[in-house]
């Protein structure tokens, strides 16, 4: 009797651990966030379509190169949101696409611009973030050293540094610089600012799912089906909606 309890206990123990999935993450308002609501609408989503396939989502939040190498190496099932690339398909499944992401040129409203090309950006003082991919076109242009970027740590220190007068540039995810706008500056200060409708780039953020994980490949599975469920409800346009702020910036 003791020796079938034990096998009971073992089996509804490894029950529960396949309906569980622990996910790293980062800080990116409002996307993802530990102190968010819902930990941030991306992670929403995540959580969400997770629970329509009976999937719990543990979240763990760390900076985001150790959240990537974590789930890189299986220590974690994966991470939430990342960029699609070839790379990273090696080494995780990549879901479909989980929120949309459009980067765009701040700018000074007093000193408007204009541009087709990463070309027309040289000359002009541009601050960036370190380790963000603004693009293949501007990646290299700055490798190659004919764009004056400098990096610093946070997209609110580029969106300061444009009203201080030191930058001409900055390119952010429209939906982050507007709730940082809203969370962290004074409307006159918004009033000085603006950005180019032309998107810098444009992109699709995805989960990642560790390859050296057991029953990833089939939790992914799972996860599109459930990702396809909630957007069919029309749950995360009305998510995405929520969180946009009146857009007060002109261009």
């Amino acid at each position: 009797m003791r020796l079938m309890l034990l096998l009971l206990a073992l089996l509804l123990g490894g029950a529960q651990a396949a309906d569980e999935v622990r996910l790293t993450n980062g800080e990116w308002p409002p996307y993802l966030g530990q102190s968010l609501p819902h930990h941030g609408i991306a992670s929403r989503i995540v959580a969400e379509a997770f629970a329509l396939q009976g999937i719990t989502v543990r979240w763990e939040f760390h900076p985001w190169a150790r959240s990537l190498r974590m789930a890189e190496q299986g220590s974690r099932d994966g991470s939430a949101v990342w960029l699609y690339s070839p790379e990273r398909e090696q080494r995780f499944y990549i879901s479909d696409p989980v929120v949309e992401s459009g980067y765009y040129l701040f700018h000074r409203r007093d000193q408007p611009f204009d541009w087709n090309s990463v070309e027309n950006l040289r000359g002009l003082r541009i601050v960036g973030v370190r380790g963000y991919d603004y693009g293949k076109d501007f990646q290299q242009a700055e490798a190659d050293g004919k764009l004056d970027i400098q990096r610093l740590t946070g997209d609110e220190q580029g969106l300061r540094q444009l009203l201080a007068g030191r930058a001409d540039l900055t390119p952010l995810d429209k939906v982050v610089a507007f709730d940082l706008l809203y969370q962290k500056f004074t409307a006159q200060e918004r009033r000085q600012l603006s950005f180019h409708p032309q998107p810098l780039r444009s992109d699709s953020l995805h989960l990642l799912l560790s390859r050296e994980v057991p029953g990833n490949a089939v939790r992914m599975e799972r996860f599109n089906r459930g990702l396809a469920q909630l957007r069919e409800s029309g749950k995360i346009t009305r998510y995405l909606l929520d969180i946009q702020q009146p857009l007060t910036l002109g261009h």
